[in-house]
């Protein structure tokens, strides 16, 4: 069961109209009534009479209701007892996609530390979405994320600020041949597709690499072979030979020095995405001031 759900069910009942609680929601209306249909199987009652407009909820609905609304109320309560636990202990929770986590951040802070001094951190690996969401609703200090103009990261900028930490370049690679070329390389041919790692689309890379393609101003041949929403898994799929597939180049850095992997494409197959890190304008952190001073001055 997902609190989300509790979330749903709780702004339905209030307004008792699907749509106006998906807008509330910031869901579609279908979603939101997935989520309801979900959370009605998991109870193993229905909680909402569709019979009726405005709907109503059922006598099993209203029941549900009062122990749901006592129940994000005491977990609310804990969230915000916790939150002022973690700020006094200074520990500093950075949320970031996967790829980030793993490639850029441990590297990034050990430079920090050089200079700053030891630091307590916590990171959260997610997906964009979630990262993004939870910088949003308070649940972690800092955000680090990708971004292009053409692939923003939106948050208001009267309540985020931001530090450009660096750029990353997103690649297509492939194993190289005896001969040292690429075995995978774009193009491809209509005769003889290329195997394709693909990344899901919903997925930011995935979104990164449908924008490559679009802008490439030539089509490519590929045949998806595989999908995954995980760039380390796709970068361990392509050093088996299975196919080609575009990688960040800090998740490829060694692979390409050492010639396990080679770059598949020119330079209309790339893309540079800047490395981004979001903080609240309005939390005040003394740990979180200290290094977003130092880390604003050491990127200017």
């Amino acid at each position: 069961m997902d609190i989300k759900w509790l979330e749903d069910f709780l702004s339905l009942a209030q307004t008792r109209n699907f749509s106006r609680s998906a807008e509330d929601r910031c869901v579609t209306q279908s979603a939101l009534s997935r989520r309801i249909q979900a959370l009605e199987a998991w109870v193993g009652a229905d909680l909402v009479d569709r019979s009726t407009y405005p709907l109503v909820l059922t006598p099993a609905g209203k029941m549900f209701g009062s122990a749901a609304g006592e129940a994000m109320r005491l977990l609310n309560d804990a969230r915000a007892m916790l939150r002022v636990e973690e700020a006094n202990e200074q520990v500093l929770r950075v949320s970031a996609g996967h790829a980030l986590s793993l490639n850029f951040f441990p590297q990034w802070l050990t430079s920090m530390q050089a200079k700053h001094g030891p630091l307590r951190t916590r990171i959260l690996p997610a997906n964009v979405h979630d990262s993004v969401l939870a910088l949003v609703e308070g649940n972690c200090d800092l955000l680090l994320c990708y971004h292009h103009s053409a692939l923003p990261i939106e948050l208001d900028a009267q309540r985020f600020e931001f530090l450009h930490l660096g750029d990353e370049t997103v690649m297509p690679v492939s194993v190289p041949t005896r001969a040292g070329s690429p075995a995978f390389s774009l193009p491809g041919a209509k005769a003889e597709p290329l195997p394709y790692l693909a990344y899901t689309p919903t997925t930011y890379f995935g979104r990164v690499v449908q924008h490559i393609q679009a802008r490439a101003g030539q089509a490519d041949c590929l045949r998806n072979c595989y999908e995954s929403d995980l760039a380390e898994l796709l970068k361990t799929m392509a050093l088996s030979g299975h196919g080609l597939a575009w990688l960040p180049e800090s998740c490829i850095a060694r692979e390409l020095a050492e010639g396990k992997l080679v770059r598949a494409g020119g330079e209309q197959w790339m893309l540079r995405l800047e490395i981004r890190l979001f903080r609240a304008i309005g939390q005040r952190k003394p740990v979180l001031d200290e290094l977003w001073k130092y880390a604003a001055a050491c990127h200017p």
